[in-house]
């Protein structure tokens, strides 16, 4: 079989995780069985659709790295195919015209609410005569195209996640195909675009579960045969409620701005209702797609943990080397106004050596910038906190001796020629053991004096990194600081 799929996104909105996963099931997909991955904009809302919002899914998919196969195809662009076999449903009795007026079918709605009861079309305009009909077209009545859902049959079709699904027809109304405007509706538009462009399978999420049996009913009209369909679970946020804008994030590309790497968020996206044949967590894109199959997407929705996504980042941050990890940081450094120019030729080694002090304890790019500010910035703020845990002194005597041990340290570390890790070890332990201080006390106000925190990576891997004259200078500052 030539497996032909599509993601067919709605630009009335931004790109969510949702559409995002829907589309990674897609592009798997077609990459694991060598077929095509089609995109294809339903932008027939054009009222609530913007090219903004175009833009944003375009943007989104292109920075996780879902290329599809073919140019876009755009809704808006085919409305007189839609038109055409709307025209064809009714020349072969599969749709009818409806003349009835949107006041009358809401007033008919408004009585059944008022009687508590449902209320479903009442096909009323589904027996006209022809001599009815030609009277209404002869005084130019507006209408709309309905289909017409045989009586008394059963719809049945085959979910590749939920299995057989029979559906009784008289429990589906006659829907609308061509709006009275001529303007198409979904059911139309998709069924079209799904049979010209031989979709072979449907990969879209459980909640279109009840359009299907409308969609197999049309495909049927028009003698076309019906895809495979996969209904994807549902996500849900924590609360066990389906995933909204209050969960967080409200656009895929919000998680790149939130310092998510792409590969991140693929790797977790599809573990959101697929299960491996293993316990494996973490996996490479070529892992994916050849361990990718239709026949393990779950039934039971899929729970969105925001705090197994940023563990699921940082263990992709932890193993990306600084030279991979170099291009984010950076743009994240421009826009806080924190990058050297340096840093792109001789000061190169230096930025990526803070990379790779840093990435360990990252869980996001923005990381980088948040702890990474002592290193790239000549101003430091310093933690209230760690000011009273580290530099307090009710006795004048004890605030006296650190500095003069600092001072000590600050004289030594200026006439060191070999600035390494060892050296700079030996040193401080030397000078803290003649002044008596205790090693946690020491280091605690040497880590407050150069990063300005009481937590930061290992306290020689720092001093290391920030260089010679960077450790002198702020060491200089802790007389300022004490308290």
């Amino acid at each position: 079989m030539n497996i032909r799929v599509r993601f067919a996104p709605s630009p009335t909105g931004h790109l969510h995780i949702g559409g995002a996963r829907t589309a990674l099931f897609n592009w798997l997909l077609a990459r694991k069985e060598g077929g095509t991955f089609i995109l294809r904009i339903e932008d027939t809302d054009v009222k609530r659709s913007s090219p903004e919002m175009v833009e944003d899914i375009l943007e989104g998919l292109q920075w996780l790295g879902l290329d599809w196969d073919e140019e876009p195809y755009y809704q808006s662009q085919r409305f007189e195919i839609y038109r055409s076999i709307a025209g064809q449903l009714l020349e072969t009795e599969g749709a009818y015209r409806c003349f009835c007026s949107p006041e009358l079918l809401e007033s008919k709605k408004q009585k059944a609410r008022a009687a508590g009861l449902d209320w479903r079309y009442d096909r009323s305009c589904r027996e006209l005569s022809e001599e009815e009909i030609q009277e209404y077209l002869k005084a130019e009545e507006p209408f709309a195209v309905r289909f017409k859902v045989p009586h008394k049959q059963k719809v049945h079709f085959e979910d590749l996640v939920y299995g057989p699904i029979d559906v009784e027809t008289e429990n589906i109304e006659d829907f609308v195909l061509l709006r009275s405007d001529k303007t198409p509706t979904y059911h139309l538009c998709v069924v079209t675009d799904d049979t010209q462009m031989n979709i072979s399978h449907v990969v879209r999420g459980a909640d279109h579960l009840p359009n299907t049996s409308k969609h197999v009913l049309l495909y049927q009209a028009l003698d076309e045969p019906v895809p495979f369909y996969v209904h994807l679970p549902l996500i849900l946020g924590p609360d066990k409620k389906r995933l909204s804008k209050r969960h967080g994030a409200t656009s895929v590309l919000e998680y790149k701005k939130q310092g998510f790497l792409p590969a991140a968020l693929k790797n977790y996206l599809v573990r959101l209702g697929w299960s491996p044949s293993d316990d494996q967590e973490i996996f490479t894109e070529e892992d994916l797609i050849a361990g990718f199959d239709i026949g393990r997407i779950n039934k039971a929705n899929a729970l969105f943990d925001p705090q197994k996504l940023e563990w699921m980042n940082g263990q992709y941050i932890s193993t990306a080397t600084p030279e991979e990890l170099a291009p984010e940081v950076k743009s994240l450094l421009k826009e806080e106004k924190l990058w050297d120019e340096a840093w792109e030729d001789k000061g190169r080694d230096q930025f990526l050596g803070i990379l790779e002090l840093l990435k360990s304890r990252a869980k996001k790019l923005t990381d980088f910038v948040d702890m990474g500010r002592p290193f790239f910035s000549d101003e430091i703020e310093y933690e209230p906190k760690a000011i009273r845990k580290n530099l307090s002194f009710a006795d004048p005597a004890e605030a006296a001796n650190l500095v003069a041990a600092l001072e000590e340290l600050s004289g030594a570390y200026r006439k060191l020629e070999v600035f390494n890790l060892e050296n700079i070890e030996k040193i401080l332990r030397e000078v803290g053991e003649r002044h008596s201080l205790k090693g946690g006390k020491f280091m605690g106000a040497i880590r407050v004096a150069l990063t300005g925190k009481t937590a930061s990576p290992g306290l020689f891997d720092v001093i290391v990194t920030l260089g010679k004259d960077k450790t002198v200078e702020r060491l200089g500052k802790v007389p300022s600081l004490l308290q």
